[in-house]
């Protein structure tokens, strides 16, 4: 559940009932997909063109129904 505070005061009682043990506040994980994705694309030295990501999912695709065929 992720929830938008529009207003100031709804931080304070967010905390507060959490002080009361009435609820949980767990902050969001940094590693999703976004960032693992940057991570990635930071070890790479060029970004593949379209035409080179299209070459490698048709070599992927033709070993796999190559392999179906069998």
């Amino acid at each position: 559940m992720r929830i938008d505070i529009l207003n100031p005061k709804a931080t304070k009682l967010l905390k507060d009932l959490a002080d009361l043990n009435l609820i949980a506040i767990q902050k969001t994980s940094n590693n999703g997909f976004a960032s693992v994705l940057k991570k990635i694309r930071s070890k790479s030295s060029s970004i593949p063109n379209i035409d080179e990501i299209n070459n490698e999912v048709e070599m992927v695709r033709a070993k796999r129904y190559a392999k179906s065929e069998k």
